[in-house]
């Protein structure tokens, strides 16, 4: 039986394509989740660590939001099936699950599961024509989870073209995003990669961090920098003619961007700056007719050379598109609504939604909800994504 995910989904759904990696360059997903730290002690263990992360990795494939839900999916599968996932004894309860996951090391999960979605995911660098390859970093609080008036707070960094997470750092609490931006990159290979980010990280020391490790940064720049703003609004927008315009319509609206670009080395108060963007939004709701029109400036080390007005405007506008996650874990995995508070528990389950979905889109699903019914009805073929490679 193959380990490649194409193998798996040939299998399951016909109508879906996917890229099969090299073989021989592969780690069992099933092996990468068993080598995390366990943090039980010895004696009194019943279950293997890997055994209960694959579990609840299984049933989160299927759409499982909440612990009782993983416990009542541990409960209702065939014997068959648990011993493919390990679990050879009785069925784990939503409490035992719950203090498992607390303890964790959210770190150690993170970055174990983010380094096997970074070598498996499909890399455009090797595709002809894409040289460069988006990464987006973004935050999300986890709302469900707020306790004492704070709730947890993760910052990611997504692949645009598949929009999967391969890195994720917990925001400490009483701080905000921008401590978090350089440990946050430190295990990523920058080399070839734009980092795409909002105005909180437009902050000179996350430009020198990115281009020094090999990387290129797209900034948006808003009032935290006030002089740059300045600057940019000064320059010559007007003798600069347009050099894209796209179109897009959804969620009831549709919107229409129009972007010039001016190279502006040397000269910005900001490190590596090479190339500054006006873009300008018009947005039209659908339903009342209602004109919302907003003009967003932003900055990129990228040379004119390395990244025209076609492909800087694609990376503007993936770095947005990557919301359209938080809207899945959201909606799709009901998020912000789950009551997990303890310890490091709600990062874990954010981070297996993230596992979850990234596989999904490896694996070429477009409707996530869909690939969750499909994972419920045949949780057979959730098991298979174990011995997935990378």
């Amino acid at each position: 039986m193959p380990s490649s995910l194409i193998g798996v989904l040939q299998r399951h759904c016909e109508d879906i394509d996917s890229t099969c990696p090299d073989p021989a360059q592969l780690t069992c997903l099933a092996d990468v989740l068993s080598r995390i730290p366990d943090p039980r002690r010895a004696r009194g263990r019943r279950y293997c660590l890997g055994s209960l992360l694959a579990l609840c990795l299984v049933a989160v494939l299927g759409g499982a939001q909440s612990l009782a839900a993983i416990a009542r999916f541990a409960a209702d599968t065939d014997s068959g099936l648990r011993e493919k996932i390990g679990l050879t004894s009785s069925t784990p309860d939503a409490s035992t699950l719950g203090r498992l996951l607390a303890r964790l090391d959210g770190d150690a999960l993170d970055d174990a599961v983010g380094a096997w979605l970074a070598r498996y995911a499909a890399d455009p660098v090797d595709e002809p024509g894409h040289p460069l390859v988006g990464l987006a970093v973004d935050g999300k609080t986890v709302r469900g989870s707020r306790t004492d008036g704070t709730a947890v707070h993760l910052l990611a960094a997504t692949l645009h073209a598949c929009q999967t997470v391969i890195a994720q750092r917990q925001v400490t609490a009483k701080s905000n995003e921008i401590p978090a931006f350089a440990p946050l990159l430190n295990r990523i290979d920058l080399r070839g990669v734009v980092v795409t980010a909002d105005a909180m990280h437009t902050q000179r020391a996350h430009a020198e961090h990115v281009v020094t490790a090999g990387g290129h940064y797209l900034l948006v720049v808003k009032g935290n920098q006030k002089k740059l703003l300045r600057q940019l609004r000064r320059l010559p927008w007007k003798q600069i003619p347009l050099q894209t315009r796209t179109t897009g319509a959804g969620h009831g609206r549709r919107e229409v961007r129009r972007l010039k670009v001016c190279t502006v080395r040397p000269g910005l108060l900001f490190p590596y700056a090479v190339q500054a963007m006006e873009i300008k939004r018009r947005r039209t709701h659908q339903k009342t007719g209602k004109v919302q029109t907003k003009t967003v400036y932003a900055i990129t080390s990228l040379p004119p050379e390395q990244a025209g007005p076609p492909q800087i405007a694609e990376l503007a506008q993936n770095h947005w598109s990557v919301e359209a996650l938080h809207h899945i874990r959201d909606v799709t995995y009901g998020e912000d609504a789950s009551r997990v508070r303890t310890g490091t528990a709600p990062r874990a389950m954010a981070t297996l939604r993230n596992l979850a979905i990234g596989l999904m889109r490896q694996a070429g699903w477009t409707n996530i909800a869909a690939a969750a019914d499909h994972y419920r009805s045949r949780p057979q073929h959730a098991t298979d994504m174990l011995r997935l490679t990378a």
